[in-house]
């Protein structure tokens, strides 16, 4: 296996999982199951299509709209920092290994409740599975974003898109490419006082691309990659999982009004309400077009993605 880097923070004590791999499945010195779940929350609250929640700079009632998003390259931590990648399963309507890439589409939307059928899916998916060998592992470390190698392609071109890249409502029209993350709220029915705008959308992709799949001119290079990384270092998935927690992405904003641009951010390089957003996911953006779209400290200041309790 291919050795690694080591990630900041990682050399930490470690949480022992070899017990928990093994009990998943395997024998103790060949390959071992892990499941890494995903839950939306508020803070300590849950959050589904149905539910309403306080959320924003100003805390408002605010229902969940849609909550997607492509987990790539996902990793064990050793105490070491060195990284273990997790083996998907084979390729299916969720998951897409090819080559070194593996992506992973978690989606916490049902279409039900505020979440339309129009865009949505019944079916949900909260767990990213795999397989690593035995052995005791301090955390996980993964990607929001689709790898550069795989995100360029028409999303309707089964050649060169396949599932979970060939979902029209992540398609990202900007150069080809997907929305990394598709998180939209918007206001309860019989708000009162109505929102300016009924709904905040936050949108992430690359952005300041070369290229465009659509006039068949393969993308050479995106300015803004804005592809975040970020990593528990100590995370236990017999006990935890990775809790998205929208109310500290959203807690600097004014959810119920567009300050300009579009409705909320969708990464774009003069949006008014990208720099709090991109500040809470850890990735380098600034108004004057700037910012690298870089992971700032190896996502380390990112508040989004948090280890809570199963």
């Amino acid at each position: 296996m291919k050795k690694s880097h080591a990630w900041p923070g990682a050399g930490v004590t470690a949480v022992a999982l070899s017990s928990l791999l093994v009990a998943c499945g395997g024998g103790e010195d060949g390959p071992q199951a892990v499941e890494i779940q995903f839950a939306a929350v508020a803070a300590e609250q849950p959050i589904a299509c149905n539910s309403t929640v306080r959320l924003g700079r100003d805390p408002v009632e605010a229902t969940l709209k849609d909550l997607r998003f492509y987990i790539s390259n996902a990793a064990l931590l050793r105490a070491d920092g060195s990284e273990v990648p997790i083996t998907l399963a084979g390729n299916d309507n969720w998951n897409l290994t090819v080559g070194q890439d593996r992506v992973t589409l978690i989606d916490l939307e049902n279409a039900t409740g505020a979440c339309p059928s129009a865009t949505g899916t019944a079916a949900t998916q909260a767990v990213l599975k795999g397989r690593v060998p035995a052995g005791s592992y301090t955390g996980v470390r993964m990607t929001l974003g689709v790898p550069f190698a795989l995100n360029h392609s028409l999303w309707s071109d089964p050649a060169s898109a396949k599932p979970p890249l060939d979902i029209q409502a992540m398609s990202w029209s900007w150069q080809g490419g997907r929305k990394f993350a598709k998180i939209e709220v918007t206001q309860p029915a019989g708000a009162s006082p109505a929102w300016s705008a009924p709904t905040f959308n936050f949108h992430l992709g690359s952005t300041g691309c070369q290229g465009n799949p659509v006039t068949g001119t393969q993308v050479s290079h995106c300015n803004a990659p804005n592809r975040m990384d970020f990593m528990l270092p100590a995370f236990d998935p017999a006990t935890q999982q990775v809790g998205v927690d929208l109310r500290a992405l959203l807690a600097a904003a004014d959810i119920t009004v567009n300050a300009g641009g579009a409705l909320g951010c969708m990464s774009g390089g003069t949006d008014p309400e990208c720099q709090l957003l991109f500040d809470a996911i850890g990735v380098d953006w600034k108004s004057d077009g700037s910012g690298t779209g870089l992971p700032v400290n190896g996502g380390a200041g990112q508040v989004l993605f948090r280890a809570i309790s199963k």
